[in-house]
């Protein structure tokens, strides 16, 4: 792999650090990082039995590190592509604010701190998940998947649906029904929440030679899948009702969060060109966000908060 072309002055220039204390930060993926958190948060707080608040914090402290070294290791071996997207092109590395290998080092450090740290004041069950998650994002889908194959976004949406495992297994040492059911719900929401930015940014993913779903297997096989993962979806975001570890403010908001997930799934599947084609792809999108919000917010609440409460 050649991550940087020393005939172009842009790569020379991101040879020599040029980095601010904001770019390392960028480098972590935030958005990314604060949706990790709040599942992380989840499952710790839902886990039976309890860890006290010191130890709880700098758990999650951990999980944060863990996956924003995950993300900064795959801005690390990404650089190539990132510089062809729109989207990423003004990414740290690519920009030339970053050296690829300040990234490396830095993703590196962050990962074994993350992963010690976390065994020493947790256990080394939960050390163990992060440091597989890590390993799995960065090598399994950032080096393998990610340019290998259009399920790329399947297979390696799983580093993504570790954290409230995680969470879970810092409390209890275990893993169990309930975390696996958390993990699934995520793994299952990836695929059609990826893929209709996917359908957005095909172009993007095409001039970088990314084989996403819709540049691979066209944009109908794609709508296709959205509808399958959705329909697997809608009632596996019950199941932690149905298992008795949510309550009835969880039931109503997965029932109804389902059903518009089903709707805009569909909407997708039927209009298939132009405007209302990329409308319906960024309708599911955002709302996709949403939904996985409120489902762990109302489990965090009605579960956490409230059961601690009452």
């Amino acid at each position: 792999m050649s991550l940087v072309d020393d005939t172009n002055p842009v790569n020379r220039a991101a040879l020599v650090s040029q980095a601010e204390p904001r770019d390392f930060i960028e480098l972590l993926k935030p958005r990314v990082m604060s949706l990790v958190i709040f599942t992380a948060l989840t499952g710790l707080v839902v886990a039976p039995g309890s860890l006290h608040p010191i130890l709880a914090a700098i758990s999650l402290f951990c999980i944060a590190v863990g996956a924003g070294a995950s993300g900064a290791l795959n801005m690390w071996y990404d650089a190539d592509i990132d510089a062809k997207m729109t989207r990423t092109a003004n990414r740290p590395i690519p920009a030339g604010r970053v050296s690829p290998s300040e990234a490396l080092a830095f993703g590196l450090v962050l990962s074994a701190f993350s992963v010690l740290v976390l065994g020493l004041v947790a256990n080394w069950l939960a050390a163990g998940l992060l440091a597989f998650t890590i390993f799995f994002y960065a090598v399994v889908y950032t080096i393998w998947l990610k340019r290998w194959t259009p399920q790329n976004i399947v297979i390696g949406g799983a580093a993504g649906a570790f954290p409230p495992m995680i969470g879970w297994a810092a409390v209890t040492g275990s893993v169990s029904v309930e975390s696996i059911v958390l993990f699934l719900i995520i793994f299952f929401w990836t695929p059609p929440h990826f893929w209709a930015l996917a359908l957005i940014k095909s172009e993007d993913y095409a001039r970088a030679g990314v084989p996403m779903l819709p540049v691979v297997a066209g944009e109908a096989e794609t709508r296709r899948q959205i509808l399958i993962y959705t329909v697997l979806l809608a009632p596996l975001g019950m199941a932690p009702w149905f298992l008795g570890f949510a309550g009835v403010a969880y039931a109503a908001t997965a029932l109804v969060g389902g059903l518009a997930m089903l709707w805009l799934a569909v909407e997708i599947f039927r209009k298939r060109e132009g405007v209302p084609a990329r409308k319906a792809a960024g309708r599911m999108f955002a709302f996709s966000i949403v939904y996985l919000f409120a489902l762990f917010a109302v489990l965090l609440v009605e579960q956490g908060v409230v059961a601690r409460l009452f």
